[in-house]
């Protein structure tokens, strides 16, 4: 006889699933998401509280021309090379000046009004005001700065206005700092000298003598310091609006030098009749003679010119420069 078939085997009966426990992880299969627990019913079934949401303690504010001015002035003064191009300038101008003072202390006259001396440091420390306006736009061009600029500034306006007022306040008081120094040096070493009797009619010392002796006057005085470091400094926005324009630094730097130098060299190679009216425009409206006769020594023999006209034309250009770079940044990107 056969053996009886054994039963199959049976499964433990199966329970009902308990909800865990607090603080305990309930098992899910994987890849499964876990359920969302639904929100806490109120009062007769209401819905419950809404959801916390996180509130930062730091307070909102509206940024404005303020904090765009504060962001140049940080980057302006952080820099390496605007402190140097700062500290050259200072020395050359001051250098030059105290060494042609020097120089001239141990003649009987001068020949010229008593501060002129400062253009001829002047003329070589501006060219470090113009790199350093260049450089405040196109370095950040150059390096792609100006992309995290703009995120943190969207405003491109008052990024560029910001920059234009921060350099010009720096570049102005800077040079106001070496022009009056030189000033002084130059009043201090050739101050008192005596005129002789060819001097004395002399047009462009009429107002330079008293009692037979050199002295400077308050418009001498204002033009060699005030005057002469508000058009350098306005050279050096120009620059920036060019570097603006062209984002370029050797391009902006070599056009800037260019119209600074450029009209006086062209002019001193114009010797025949026919060039002559084209010769005296371009060094009347020279950079260079508009610098020289705010110090007393006009290039084209005016004795009457101040070189206050010729500022209020660079002024002129320069703001419509500044117009020009205005249109370029707000209407291309970085």
């Amino acid at each position: 006889m056969s053996s009886p078939t054994p039963p199959p085997p049976q499964s433990p009966p199966q329970t009902p699933a308990s909800p865990p426990a607090p603080g305990q992880a309930s098992w899910q299969a994987p890849g499964q998401m876990p359920p969302v627990p639904p929100p806490p019913a109120g009062p007769q079934g209401a819905p419950g509280p809404a959801p916390v949401v996180y509130t930062s303690p730091i307070p909102e504010r509206r940024t404005h021309l303020g904090h765009a001015l504060l962001s140049e002035w940080t980057k302006i003064r952080t820099v390496r090379s605007t402190v140097w191009t700062l500290a050259v300038m200072f020395l050359v101008t001051v250098g030059i000046g105290l060494l042609l003072a020097m120089a001239l202390s141990s003649e009987d006259w001068v020949g010229m009004p008593l501060l002129s001396g400062g253009f001829f440091g002047l003329m070589f420390g501006q060219v470090c005001i113009i790199t350093l306006g260049v450089l405040v736009m196109t370095s950040e061009y150059g390096t792609g700065m100006m992309r995290t600029t703009l995120t943190a500034c969207p405003q491109r306006g008052r990024v560029l206005l910001a920059k234009a007022v921060v350099f010009f306040l720096l570049a102005f008081t800077m040079t106001l700092a070496a022009t009056a120094l030189t000033s002084l040096i130059h009043s201090s070493m050739l101050g008192g000298q005596t005129v002789p009797s060819y001097g004395v009619h002399d047009d462009r010392l009429a107002d330079s003598i008293v009692n037979g002796e050199l002295v400077a006057t308050a418009d001498q005085w204002l033009g060699a310091t005030v005057g002469a470091a508000l058009y350098v400094s306005l050279l050096g926005l120009l620059g920036l609006a060019v570097g603006a324009l062209l984002r370029h630094s050797a391009g902006a730097i070599t056009a800037m030098i260019g119209l600074v130098v450029l009209p006086l060299l062209a002019a001193l190679f114009m010797v025949g009749e026919s060039l002559y009216t084209a010769r005296e425009v371009l060094i009347e409206y020279s950079p260079l003679n508009g610098l020289a006769s705010l110090y007393g020594i006009p290039m084209d023999g005016d004795v009457d010119s101040t070189g206050w006209p010729l500022l209020g034309l660079l002024a002129a250009v320069t703001l419509a420069a500044l117009i020009s770079a205005y249109a370029r940044v707000t209407a291309t990107d970085a």
